[in-house]
């Protein structure tokens, strides 16, 4: 993997019965992704369906980590350094962030952005 991967819910989704709903954590980071366009360049950003099994997420991260959501950092030792700090947690080999303050401080540092404040 040489691009970190972003995945989101699509906005929208059902829960059963009830909805449509937005997940709050994702639509910051499209906020994010909205400020700075250049961005969605830079990573590859893949929108997912609400229920699960999370096919995409579960091949790069396993069942137990398909909560979203979920940067998956790609193998580059520069990335390192902006991982300092932040809750990184990993799972089949990778590395990964969930929280969307880490997600965008992650951000900032390695590709240039504004950090969350």
């Amino acid at each position: 993997m040489t691009q970190d991967q972003l995945f989101l819910l699509k906005p929208d989704f059902r829960d059963g019965e009830q909805g449509p709903y937005y997940c709050p954590s994702c639509a910051t980071l499209e906020g994010v992704l909205g400020f700075y366009p250049r961005l969605r360049g830079i990573l590859n950003v893949q929108y997912v369906d609400f229920p699960r099994p999370r096919a995409a997420v579960l091949a790069l991260l396993g069942a137990s980590n398909q909560g979203l959501p979920v940067l998956v950092i790609a193998d580059n030792p520069t990335a390192d350094k902006a991982l300092t700090g932040l809750d990184v947690k990993t799972a089949e080999g990778r590395r990964f962030l969930q929280s969307p303050g880490d997600i965008g401080r992650y951000l900032a540092r390695r590709h240039g952005s504004g950090e969350p404040h």
